[in-house]
């Protein structure tokens, strides 16, 4: 059996890959566990611990080579494939994430977007066009899809999620402000809810103002 790695570990993976790939863009080849924690604000020893499920990848009176490290991370963040997603809802946010350039950077292209607003329909979104939604079907029994975004009202959600796993979809990214109730559960999900982390913001703006 696989030894199991905590979502905690997990969510530390992309910081340092991202500040791998500033230290690569600087031109460092190599860089102490100590020198990493001073630039990311995780102990030297959380970072070895957390790399330590994965293989390790240090020399002792070395540190990491910053180059191999970026890769090796950037393969158990699964980055070495390309990854179709396609957005349903296209509203604002759905619009905001694909003019973001750079989820291509990390192999993740948008492909198509979805919507029930006839205004929309044929429009482009940096070239990515916008279908309606009973074109939804059709569209993944002929393309390969491997994410689906949801940026839709929460309302639907439930239905909607759903619907994309019976279609065979293997990740959800859910941006709607619910948890989604799948009758699927092998179903990969990830739920971003935007006011959760701005409530969290600012209860810590509230700990600081009564510090001082």
């Amino acid at each position: 059996m696989e030894k199991e790695i905590s979502q905690a570990v997990i969510r530390r993976m992309p910081r340092y890959y991202r500040y791998l790939g500033e230290l690569i863009e600087a031109g460092a080849e190599r860089i102490s566990s100590g020198d990493l924690s001073s630039r990311m604000n995780v102990t030297a020893s959380q970072i070895r611990q957390d790399l330590n499920n994965f293989g390790g990848f240090g020399q002792q009176g070395y540190g990491y080579n910053v180059k191999y490290l970026y890769e090796e991370i950037g393969k158990i963040l699964g980055l070495g494939r390309k990854h179709n997603i396609i957005i349903v809802g296209a509203g604002n946010l759905g619009q905001a994430l694909a003019n973001y350039l750079e989820f291509e950077k990390f192999g993740f292209e948008i492909t198509a977007l979805f919507d029930i607003n006839e205004k929309l329909k044929n429009q482009c979104i940096r070239g990515i066009e916008i279908h309606m939604l009973d074109e939804l079907d059709d569209f993944v029994k002929r393309e390969k899809v491997d994410i689906a975004a949801l940026t839709m009202p929460k309302a639907n959600a439930d239905v909607m999620a759903n619907r994309l796993v019976e279609l065979g979809i293997p990740a959800i990214w859910n941006f709607a402000h619910v948890d989604l109730k799948l009758e699927n559960q092998d179903v990969v999900v990830e739920s971003v809810h935007l006011s959760d982390s701005l409530m969290q913001l600012s209860y810590n703006l509230e700990q600081n103002a009564a510090d001082r």
